[in-house]
Protein backbone atom coordinates (compact mmCIF):
# COMPACT_ATOMS: atom_id res chain seq x y z
CA UNK A 1 0.00 0.00 0.00
CA UNK A 2 1.12 3.35 -0.45
CA UNK A 3 1.41 5.42 2.29
CA UNK A 4 -0.89 8.48 1.36
CA UNK A 5 -0.03 10.50 4.50
CA UNK A 6 3.28 11.51 3.77
CA UNK A 7 4.23 14.55 2.27
CA UNK A 8 6.95 16.87 1.38
CA UNK A 9 5.25 20.15 2.63
CA UNK A 10 6.24 21.20 6.55
CA UNK A 11 3.64 21.89 8.83
CA UNK A 12 2.49 24.86 9.74
CA UNK A 13 3.76 26.09 12.96
CA UNK A 14 2.59 25.34 16.55
CA UNK A 15 1.33 28.42 17.78
CA UNK A 16 2.46 29.84 21.19
CA UNK A 17 0.62 28.49 24.15
CA UNK A 18 -0.67 30.65 25.96
CA UNK A 19 0.21 29.11 29.92
CA UNK A 20 3.73 29.89 28.29
CA UNK A 21 5.67 32.68 29.44
CA UNK A 22 6.39 35.55 27.01
CA UNK A 23 9.72 37.57 26.89
CA UNK A 24 8.96 41.64 27.37
CA UNK A 25 10.97 44.72 26.39
CA UNK A 26 12.28 46.43 29.37
CA UNK A 27 13.30 50.03 28.40
CA UNK A 28 16.67 51.23 30.02
CA UNK A 29 16.54 53.75 32.97
CA UNK A 30 17.32 56.97 31.99
CA UNK A 31 20.38 58.70 34.12
CA UNK A 32 19.74 59.85 37.59
CA UNK A 33 20.27 63.59 38.28
CA UNK A 34 23.10 63.20 39.81
CA UNK A 35 25.34 62.38 36.93
CA UNK A 36 24.66 65.99 35.14
CA UNK A 37 25.29 67.83 38.23
CA UNK A 38 29.23 68.94 37.92
CA UNK A 39 28.50 69.91 34.59
CA UNK A 40 25.75 72.01 35.00
CA UNK A 41 28.19 73.82 37.89
CA UNK A 42 30.79 74.10 35.46
CA UNK A 43 28.20 75.77 32.94
CA UNK A 44 27.23 78.27 36.14
CA UNK A 45 30.56 78.87 36.90
CA UNK A 46 31.48 79.95 33.47
CA UNK A 47 28.70 82.35 33.45
CA UNK A 48 29.57 83.87 36.73
CA UNK A 49 33.61 84.67 35.36
CA UNK A 50 32.52 86.23 32.64
CA UNK A 51 30.31 88.58 34.56
CA UNK A 52 32.92 89.50 36.88
CA UNK A 53 35.49 89.81 34.26
CA UNK A 54 32.89 92.47 32.30
CA UNK A 55 32.24 94.20 35.54
CA UNK A 56 35.57 94.52 36.41
CA UNK A 57 36.80 95.81 33.01
CA UNK A 58 33.97 98.25 32.69
CA UNK A 59 35.20 99.43 36.17
CA UNK A 60 38.75 99.96 34.91
CA UNK A 61 37.79 102.09 31.88
CA UNK A 62 35.60 103.73 33.71
CA UNK A 63 38.23 105.10 36.12
CA UNK A 64 41.14 105.15 33.70
CA UNK A 65 38.60 107.87 31.35
CA UNK A 66 37.57 110.23 34.91
CA UNK A 67 41.45 110.23 35.62
CA UNK A 68 42.50 111.28 32.23
CA UNK A 69 39.74 114.15 32.45
CA UNK A 70 40.50 115.23 35.83
CA UNK A 71 43.95 116.71 35.22
CA UNK A 72 42.53 118.42 31.88
CA UNK A 73 39.93 120.31 34.00
CA UNK A 74 42.05 120.79 36.90
CA UNK A 75 44.59 122.69 34.47
CA UNK A 76 41.77 124.42 32.24
CA UNK A 77 40.36 125.69 36.04
CA UNK A 78 43.56 126.88 37.50
CA UNK A 79 46.31 127.43 34.74
CA UNK A 80 45.27 127.28 30.19
CA UNK A 81 48.77 127.67 29.88
CA UNK A 82 50.51 125.10 31.89
CA UNK A 83 52.26 123.27 29.68
CA UNK A 84 53.48 126.15 27.49
CA UNK A 85 54.86 127.61 31.09
CA UNK A 86 56.45 124.15 31.91
CA UNK A 87 58.16 124.42 28.25
CA UNK A 88 59.55 127.66 28.54
CA UNK A 89 60.67 126.80 32.30
CA UNK A 90 62.90 123.74 31.05
CA UNK A 91 64.09 126.60 27.64
CA UNK A 92 65.22 129.07 30.61
CA UNK A 93 67.03 126.85 32.47
CA UNK A 94 69.13 125.77 29.87
CA UNK A 95 69.78 129.62 28.23
CA UNK A 96 73.37 131.13 28.64
CA UNK A 97 73.70 132.79 31.86
CA UNK A 98 76.41 134.48 34.66
CA UNK A 99 76.35 135.60 37.52
CA UNK A 100 79.79 137.16 38.99
CA UNK A 101 81.13 137.71 42.15
CA UNK A 102 83.95 140.13 42.72
CA UNK A 103 87.09 138.63 44.23
CA UNK A 104 87.87 141.10 46.78
CA UNK A 105 91.77 140.11 46.18
CA UNK A 106 92.03 141.95 42.88
CA UNK A 107 93.76 145.21 44.25
CA UNK A 108 96.75 143.39 45.20
CA UNK A 109 97.18 140.83 42.27
CA UNK A 110 95.72 142.72 39.53
CA UNK A 111 97.51 145.12 37.39
CA UNK A 112 96.05 145.35 34.53
CA UNK A 113 92.60 147.24 35.48
CA UNK A 114 90.57 144.26 34.82
CA UNK A 115 88.66 142.97 37.70
CA UNK A 116 89.01 139.46 38.52
CA UNK A 117 86.10 137.56 40.09
CA UNK A 118 85.64 134.64 42.27
CA UNK A 119 84.94 131.79 40.64
CA UNK A 120 84.38 129.39 43.25
CA UNK A 121 80.81 131.36 44.61
CA UNK A 122 80.21 132.73 40.93
CA UNK A 123 77.59 131.01 38.92
CA UNK A 124 77.52 130.64 35.19
CA UNK A 125 76.13 128.31 32.59
CA UNK A 126 76.62 127.70 28.85
CA UNK A 127 79.47 130.23 29.23
CA UNK A 128 82.85 129.77 30.40
CA UNK A 129 86.07 132.05 31.82
CA UNK A 130 89.18 133.08 30.65
CA UNK A 131 92.21 134.45 33.48
CA UNK A 132 89.52 134.72 36.01
CA UNK A 133 88.57 138.37 34.50
CA UNK A 134 86.88 137.61 30.86
CA UNK A 135 84.12 135.56 30.46
CA UNK A 136 83.99 133.82 26.88
CA UNK A 137 80.44 133.26 25.40
CA UNK A 138 79.81 129.98 23.85
CA UNK A 139 76.07 131.02 22.13
CA UNK A 140 75.40 133.42 19.96
CA UNK A 141 72.79 135.70 20.43
CA UNK A 142 71.41 138.99 22.18
CA UNK A 143 72.35 139.20 25.58
CA UNK A 144 71.21 141.63 28.19
CA UNK A 145 74.96 142.26 30.13
CA UNK A 146 75.25 144.44 33.58
CA UNK A 147 77.41 145.94 35.37
CA UNK A 148 77.80 147.45 38.99
CA UNK A 149 80.83 149.10 40.54
CA UNK A 150 80.93 150.96 43.68
CA UNK A 151 83.35 153.34 44.02
CA UNK A 152 85.04 154.71 47.95
CA UNK A 153 87.45 156.83 49.13
CA UNK A 154 88.34 158.94 46.16
CA UNK A 155 89.21 162.62 47.00
CA UNK A 156 89.51 163.24 43.33
CA UNK A 157 87.12 165.28 41.78
CA UNK A 158 87.17 163.83 38.39
CA UNK A 159 84.41 161.61 37.38
CA UNK A 160 85.24 157.70 37.89
CA UNK A 161 84.74 155.63 35.60
CA UNK A 162 83.59 151.90 34.90
CA UNK A 163 83.66 150.29 31.36
CA UNK A 164 82.60 147.32 29.83
CA UNK A 165 85.56 145.92 27.38
CA UNK A 166 84.67 143.56 24.92
CA UNK A 167 87.66 141.24 22.64
CA UNK A 168 86.82 138.66 19.56
CA UNK A 169 89.63 136.90 21.05
CA UNK A 170 92.24 137.42 23.35
CA UNK A 171 94.76 138.25 20.84
CA UNK A 172 92.37 140.84 19.25
CA UNK A 173 92.21 144.16 20.34
CA UNK A 174 89.69 145.34 22.50
CA UNK A 175 87.28 147.74 22.57
CA UNK A 176 85.00 149.60 24.47
CA UNK A 177 80.96 147.92 24.57
CA UNK A 178 79.19 150.23 27.26
CA UNK A 179 80.68 152.44 29.68
CA UNK A 180 79.63 154.58 33.20
CA UNK A 181 80.50 157.48 35.17
CA UNK A 182 80.15 158.26 39.00
CA UNK A 183 81.47 161.47 40.86
CA UNK A 184 81.72 161.64 44.77
CA UNK A 185 81.69 165.73 44.87
CA UNK A 186 85.28 166.11 45.45
CA UNK A 187 86.01 166.77 49.37
CA UNK A 188 84.14 166.93 52.36
CA UNK A 189 84.54 168.96 55.80
CA UNK A 190 83.88 165.52 58.05
CA UNK A 191 85.90 162.63 56.95
CA UNK A 192 83.75 159.90 59.07
CA UNK A 193 81.11 160.79 56.66
CA UNK A 194 81.37 158.20 53.88
CA UNK A 195 81.34 158.80 50.25
CA UNK A 196 80.78 156.71 47.71
CA UNK A 197 79.03 156.56 44.46
CA UNK A 198 78.04 153.63 41.99
CA UNK A 199 78.53 153.38 38.08
CA UNK A 200 75.57 151.10 36.82
CA UNK A 201 75.54 149.58 33.02
CA UNK A 202 72.66 147.62 31.84
CA UNK A 203 72.27 146.93 27.65
CA UNK A 204 71.00 144.76 25.29
CA UNK A 205 74.26 144.00 22.97
CA UNK A 206 74.27 141.05 20.14
CA UNK A 207 77.51 138.62 20.96
CA UNK A 208 78.63 136.46 18.99
CA UNK A 209 80.47 132.74 20.09
CA UNK A 210 84.11 133.39 21.24
CA UNK A 211 83.47 136.88 22.19
CA UNK A 212 84.99 138.00 25.68
CA UNK A 213 83.62 140.42 28.13
CA UNK A 214 85.72 141.79 31.05
CA UNK A 215 85.55 145.07 33.43
CA UNK A 216 87.78 147.75 33.56
CA UNK A 217 88.66 150.04 36.14
CA UNK A 218 91.45 152.73 36.40
CA UNK A 219 92.07 153.00 39.72
CA UNK A 220 91.25 148.99 41.47
CA UNK A 221 92.27 150.42 44.90
CA UNK A 222 88.90 152.63 44.99
CA UNK A 223 86.74 150.05 44.42
CA UNK A 224 84.27 148.72 47.00
CA UNK A 225 84.66 144.86 46.66
CA UNK A 226 81.73 143.65 48.66
CA UNK A 227 79.74 141.71 46.24
CA UNK A 228 76.62 143.39 47.14
CA UNK A 229 78.13 146.63 46.08
CA UNK A 230 79.94 145.14 42.93
CA UNK A 231 78.81 143.03 40.67
CA UNK A 232 78.89 141.67 37.11
CA UNK A 233 76.62 139.40 34.93
CA UNK A 234 74.76 138.91 31.37
CA UNK A 235 72.05 136.13 30.34
CA UNK A 236 70.82 135.39 27.00
CA UNK A 237 67.19 136.74 26.06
Amino acid sequence: MINTYQTSVAPPPVPPRLNRSQTVLIPAPLPSRGHNRPLIRFLVAVVVLHLMLSVGGFIYLYDADQKEKRPSAEGKGRNPNAAFQSSEKQETFHRAMAAMVVDKSTAKTSTSGYLQWDMKHSVFRNTNYFQESWLTVLQSGDYYVYSRVTFLKSESVAPLASKVMLRNSKAEDKKILMQAYCNMGGRTGDASVPRLCTATLGEVVTLEEGNQLSVWIENLSLVDYDEKATAFGMYKL
